[in-house]
Order: C-alpha cells, then sequence, then structure tokens
C-alpha cells in the first residue's frame, strides 16, 4: 500500500507537496477496486499526519474523496448489477466500498475536529460537517447490506459530529443526519441488498420532508441521543430526558410516500423525477416503498401472530437444492453439493413462524429471502420456510425471522413445456384457499402463465397458474389452483 510506502506519516508527509500529491493521484492504479484501496489508505494517512493546516488538510480530503466518488459509483453498479458477481467479487467489492467510507468517515470525523480545535473559518466547517456525516451514514448502509453486526461505535461518532454541526448552526447537516436516521429506522434487516440500496435511496430522494425536534411529538416516531453510541429506536420506548436527545420523523414525507405507491400502482411505472441510482421494476420499488411506509406509519407495525417463548433445536438445509435433498431427493441434475445441514436454536414461536439464533454462521449464504427446509428436534417431518428477517449480532453469530410457508412440503415432478420434466417442491399451507397450492421450482425455468402437471399418487394433477408469489436467486414460487384429471 502507498501509505506503507512512504513509511509513517510525517510533517513532510508526501501529500504535502501539491506537485507530489496531484503526481500520486494521477498515478493511481486502473482497478478500480486496487484504486480505492489506496484511495481509503491516503485517507487514513492524510488525516492521522501531524504538521498539516486544516485548510491544507481540508483540500487534500477533498480532492482523495472527489477521485475516489467515480470509483464508488462504478463499484455499487458492479455489486447491484443484472448478472450477479461470484461470491468472491462480491465479497472483495463489499469490503473495500465499506473500507472506503469507514477511512473516509475517521477522516473527515479527525478534519472537523482540527477545524473546531484551530477555530478556523466557519465556512471550512460545513463540508466538512457534511462529508463526514455521509460516509459514515454509507458505512452504516454497507453494514446492513450484511445484516450487521452494525458498530455502535459509527452511530457513536455520526451523533457527535451532528451534534456540533448542529450546536454551529449548520443547517445542511440537519438532512444528512436524518437520511442515515431515519434510513436505519425504516427496518433494513428485513429486505434483500438490492431492496437495502432502493431503500437508501428512496430516503434520500424524500429526506426534505423529515422533522426533527428536540421534543416529543406524535409525528416523531423515533428519537436518539446524541451524546450515545446508539443506533435510533422507536418512540414507543420513551428515553431518560436530556438536553441531548433528539426526537424525528417522516414529517410529510410520509404523505408523499403514499403518493408515490398510489402513482406507481396506478401507472406500473417508476417516476422518472425519483432517482434510485438505477431503473428498476416497478414491483421491486413498490415492495420496498410499502416495506418502508410500515415503519414511517405512526401506528408501529404489529405481529400477525403472537409468539412464544421457547427454547429448541431445529436441524435447518438451504437454498432450493438443499431443501430437495433435504425431503428425500438427490438428483444429479440439481447440482447438489451436498452441502448438509445446520444446527439452529429456535428462541420464539408462531403461527407464523419462528425466531431462530444461528451460533455459528458457516459460508455467507444467509440473506432475507433464503428458502430454508427445517426439522424440529426429534421429528421426522420437514417445514417449508423462507427468511424474512436477518441481523447479525457478531461476526459469528445471528438472530433470523422465519415465516414458515408449509407445514407439510412434498417434492414432485412437473411436466413443463419446452423444458420437460423437473423437479418440484409443493407447499400446500392453510392460508391458501381451497383448491390452491403454491409450488417453489428453480429460478427462470417457469414462463408465466404456464400450466404444470404432475402424476401424484397414481392420479394426475393439473395445476393453472394463479400469480407468482415470491422470486429468490435459485428459484420462483408460483401459485396455482389444483385440479385432478379423472382417467
Amino acid at each position: 500500500m502507498l501509505k506503507q510506502l512512504f513509511g509513517a506519516c510525517r510533517p513532510d508527509h508526501p501529500m504535502a507537496n501539491p506537485k507530489e500529491a496531484r503526481r500520486i493521484l494521477e498515478a493511481l492504479p486502473p482497478q478500480e477496486l486496487k484504486a480505492l484501496q489506496e484511495l481509503a489508505d491516503w485517507h487514513e494517512s492524510v488525516s492521522a499526519a501531524e504538521g498539516f493546516k486544516s485548510a491544507d488538510r481540508v483540500a487534500l480530503l477533498t480532492a482523495l474523496d472527489e477521485a475516489a466518488q467515480p470509483r464508488v459509483r462504478k463499484l455499487s453498479r458492479d455489486y447491484f448489477g443484472a448478472v450477479r458477481p461470484s461470491r468472491f467479487l462480491e465479497n472483495q467489492l463489499w469490503t473495500q466500498l465499506h473500507q472506503y467510507w469507514h477511512q473516509a468517515g475517521q477522516a473527515w470525523a479527525r478534519a472537523m475536529d482540527g477545524v473546531l480545535a484551530a477555530k478556523g473559518d466557519a465556512k471550512m466547517l460545513a463540508p466538512v460537517a457534511l462529508r463526514a456525516l455521509r460516509a459514515m451514514g454509507q458505512q452504516i448502509k454497507w453494514q446492513h447490506m450484511r445484516y450487521g453486526p452494525i458498530d455502535a461505535a459509527v452511530w457513536g461518532l455520526l451523533n457527535k459530529v451532528y451534534a456540533a454541526a448542529e450546536a454551529h448552526g449548520i443547517a445542511e447537516a440537519r438532512n444528512e443526519f436524518l437520511r442515515a436516521a431515519m434510513f436505519s429506522a425504516s427496518s433494513p434487516d428485513g429486505l434483500l441488498p438490492l431492496e437495502i440500496e432502493i431503500a437508501e435511496r428512496l430516503v434520500s430522494e424524500l429526506s426534505g420532508g423529515f422533522v426533527v425536534s428536540k421534543s416529543p411529538g406524535r409525528e416523531l416516531l423515533y428519537w436518539t441521543d446524541l451524546a450515545a453510541a446508539m443506533a435510533p429506536l422507536r418512540a414507543t420506548r420513551a428515553p431518560q430526558p436530556a438536553a441531548s436527545v433528539r426526537f424525528f420523523g417522516p414529517g410529510t414525507a410520509a404523505a408523499a410516500l403514499q403518493g408515490l405507491i398510489q402513482r406507481i400502482e396506478k401507472s406500473r411505472e417508476v417516476p422518472s423525477d425519483i432517482k434510485l441510482g438505477a431503473p428498476y421494476e416497478a414491483e421491486v420499488v413498490l415492495e420496498v416503498m410499502r416495506h418502508v411506509a410500515v415503519y414511517w406509519s405512526p401506528e408501529p407495525p404489529e405481529r400477525k401472530h403472537a409468539r412464544h417463548a421457547v427454547k429448541s433445536r431445529l436441524a435447518i438445509a438451504h437454498g432450493f437444492a438443499g431443501m430437495a435433498e433435504a425431503l428425500g431427493e438427490a438428483q444429479t441434475t440439481l447440482d447438489f453439493d451436498k452441502r448438509g445441514t445446520e444446527s439452529w436454536i429456535v428462541d420464539n414461536v408462531s403461527a407464523g413462524g419462528f425466531g431462530a439464533i444461528v451460533p455459528q454462521l458457516k459460508g455467507d449464504w444467509l440473506r432475507v429471502g433464503t428458502l430454508l427446509a427445517m426439522q424440529p428436534d426429534g421429528g421426522t417431518n420437514w417445514i417449508a420456510g423462507i427468511v424474512r428477517r436477518v441481523n447479525r449480532t457478531s461476526n459469528q453469530e445471528a438472530r433470523v425471522g422465519i415465516q414458515t410457508l408449509s407445514r407439510a412440503p412434498s417434492l414432485a415432478r412437473f411436466a413443463l413445456r419446452d423444458v420437460g420434466e423437473q423437479v418440484g417442491l409443493l407447499l400446500p399451507a392453510a392460508v391458501l384457499g381451497s383448491g390452491e397450492v403454491s409450488i417453489a421450482l428453480p429460478a427462470n425455468i417457469y414462463a408465466q402463465g404456464m400450466n404444470l402437471e404432475a402424476q401424484i399418487a397414481g392420479r394426475q394433477h393439473v395445476y393453472m397458474p394463479l400469480g407468482v408469489a415470491e422470486r429468490g436467486e435459485d428459484y420462483e414460487i408460483v401459485r396455482f389452483r389444483e385440479m385432478i384429471r379423472e382417467s
């Protein structure tokens, strides 16, 4: 790395010479990942070096940040590309993007301390505070991409920077702070990574309507303490009174969001004036908007079913192939990798699903939308479920919310036009109407409107489609009307 090449930070730091600084920036590697890594290292180096005047340090950090932004945008597009990168590349992209925002946030926070200590130009303070808040907000977003763990220290620094900006009358800092706070309050742990990206962009688009106050109010749904290292909390859990407590909420953005939902439901198109970073299918954006709207509502989200605390173990198989294997199919056409099962701990149970603790994370497959086959300890039957919420409490442990799809899943072979015979998962569930059934199929093989047929227990079953209920990385769940063809 360049900081190692030039040695420890000194008053004669390489970046102290404008010509040398320009040469370093011009000589950045053409590979975006390597260039962003070096820029992150330079943020750390320049921010920690002694001997810089505040104005010079801020100018260098600005140059580094501006050199980084095109690369950040390119790597972010690659991360969320239509063709998903390999797990190895995805991990590289996440690591470098998160690391850049971490180093940038730390650098700008140090720069702000330096400007305040030097009692420098007040005009310099505003852009430093804004870049610090933006960098830390992005760091929090990328932590949510992996479902945590969310570093409380980042929130502590973000709250501290905003408190200083507020005390110095930097009005623009309000929006940057509220973007991070309202994004966190919108429960990103229940969204897919791409949906998290859309939610963060949506929050940014609507942030002009957000409100913040030192006093509680009905429309101020959340609160935080600027003197604490804490993420925002719902106001149903009231804080201890303190001068550093701030209450905030969506304000007029809640009505604006409902208006957008209605527009898209009517037109089935995402309005061109909503900038989400890339074009997305209307249904994908609608799902995110509906999710966010729930958490911007004055009434807190209610559980559909009462939960009961229990402690038991579940054997877990994951993914479409893992479920098929667990249910007894070992077809070579499915390319099973013999991943086996994991053991999770059930923490609570309801009529609609489970809350579980994953004591030892194995691999990086765990994310919202993953199919699960679950076998209770001591049982012989398998239950089909889907991950609805993930919260990593540490690098090794996570808490997971699971929706039950079917308590009697089974395998069947279905005849598909132009595809031939294909293994699928029958998912009968009590919540469906009489004669209805859901069927999970491997991703990208089902054509919309296609009937399925299967021979089950010596009788010919015909399935007429009612609509796609769910899509995941390796599966599609379609609802069907089931009929039995008499011989």
